[in-house]
């Protein structure tokens, strides 16, 4: 059998103000084709399909839409989603009972029950071929949450993690009859994976977030994983990232985006093949330099021959423009507007950056908050007031605490 391997859709992501909806539907039209041109037996969505806990209408409309359509085009797909560390576990797993219908599985939380053994059956979606026999068993780890997964005799957020996958495992291979493969499906930081530059909410604080691959032994012929956005395998051919669809910052427009096929051959790992994504959008990243550097390079640019002007305004680039600047600019938009006036290009954002500040120390005034998560805002201001870095406790306690309220969900 074969699948898809995707995940961190991010949809409904605002990415500097402005909303990607074309993009992402582009993209899921391009997926559903590319279904139906490949056949796979299911397809794997890996996490963080929503990019915040209370998604837009708009972007729950995307998801929906595109589970409807790959439904009606391909009735014996199997679709296993899970939830990522930007999801709500609960939103993702409130339409499960309707979506089961449409051959979806819609895993959010670890449930656990009332003997204290984790629910494994809950975790556990068999996937079959299109004649309906069992080919693979997807053991649908979602992102475990500190509260989900310690309490009782485990204290450690890490050993609560190592439980879950224990016990997952140990019921998959009881359950699995010969010939049938194991597949994992998890969001998660993997230890020795490699981040992108700045688009990744940290998923806890102080490594504690990573997991190490021991997680996933060798009965586990494929661990398709979700989180980090740079595609990549992480030390065997068996346990890779298939990475975001879209670039979801300018950090992440230099290397190309995938969908992985994942073909088997019994209980074994047969092949892993990329499909490259179509760049629906060109982001473009003009500097750093000077402002009259900025504005030559900005009049010698010219779009590539398949994004001219004759795409309509919601397909022109995304810019961005890194300036380094001696003293502020006030006019420094209005030059920059000026000199893309003829340009197919969206302005999106200005970076400013002051090379003679005395660099990016706390307090200098030139640091652009833009580009700075609240974990190293907190680190500046901590650092400003006593002198040092903070404690590694005090940095858990408030990255926990930054995760508690992007979790937070209004009560109406």
């Amino acid at each position: 059998m074969k699948f898809f391997h995707t995940a961190d859709w991010h949809l409904g992501q605002s990415f500097h103000g402005q909303e990607r909806h074309v993009e992402q539907r582009a993209f899921l039209d391009w997926l559903l084709a590319t279904l139906v041109e490949r056949q796979p037996d299911a397809l794997l969505i890996a996490g963080d399909i929503f990019d915040v806990v209370n998604p837009s209408l708009r972007a729950q409309e995307l998801l929906y839409d595109f589970i409807v359509a790959a439904h009606a085009a391909l009735p014996a797909l199997e679709t296993v989603m899970i939830a990522g560390n930007h999801d709500s576990g609960s939103r993702i797993e409130l339409p499960a009972p309707l979506m089961k219908r449409l051959k979806t599985h819609a895993l959010g939380r670890v449930h656990w029950l009332e003997d204290g053994r984790l629910d494994s059956e809950h975790l556990l979606v068999p996937l079959p071929d299109t004649s309906g026999k069992i080919r693979a068993w997807c053991l649908a780890l979602p992102f475990l949450r500190p509260a989900e997964v310690t309490g009782g005799d485990i204290d450690d957020y890490r050993d609560g993690i190592a439980r879950v996958h224990r016990e997952l495992v140990a019921a998959a291979e009881a359950r699995r009859e010969p010939g049938q493969a194991l597949v994992a499906m998890s969001h998660a930081h993997l230890q020795g994976a490699a981040v992108s530059e700045a688009s990744e909410r940290p998923i806890v604080i102080g490594g504690e977030e990573a997991i190490s691959a021991a997680l996933f032994p060798p009965s586990i012929a494929y661990v398709a994983l979700g989180h980090l956005h740079r595609p990549q395998q992480v030390g065997e051919p068996r346990i890779r990232y298939s990475g975001s669809p879209l670039p979801l910052d300018f950090s992440e427009s230099h290397y190309p985006h995938q969908v992985l096929e994942v073909s088997l051959n019994g209980a074994e790992l047969d092949t892993v093949e990329s499909l490259p994504i179509p760049r629906h959008v060109a982001l473009e990243r003009i500097g750093p330099g000077s402002v009259e550097a900025v504005e030559a390079e900005l009049s010698a640019w010219q779009p590539e021959p398949t994004t001219g002007e004759a795409l309509p305004r919601e397909r022109w680039p995304w810019l961005e423009v890194r300036v380094a600047l001696e003293t502020p600019q006030p006019d420094l938009r209005a030059r920059i507007e000026a000199a893309i006036a003829d340009k197919p290009l969206r302005l999106l954002r200005i970076h400013s950056h002051y090379p003679n500040a005395g660099g990016d120390t706390a307090g200098s005034g030139a640091v652009d908050l833009d580009s700075l998560t609240p974990q190293e805002i907190f680190a500046r201001r901590w650092q400003a007031e006593y002198g040092e870095t903070p404690p590694e406790a005090v940095a858990r306690d408030f990255a926990t605490l930054v995760q508690e309220v992007q979790d937070a969900e209004p009560d109406t």
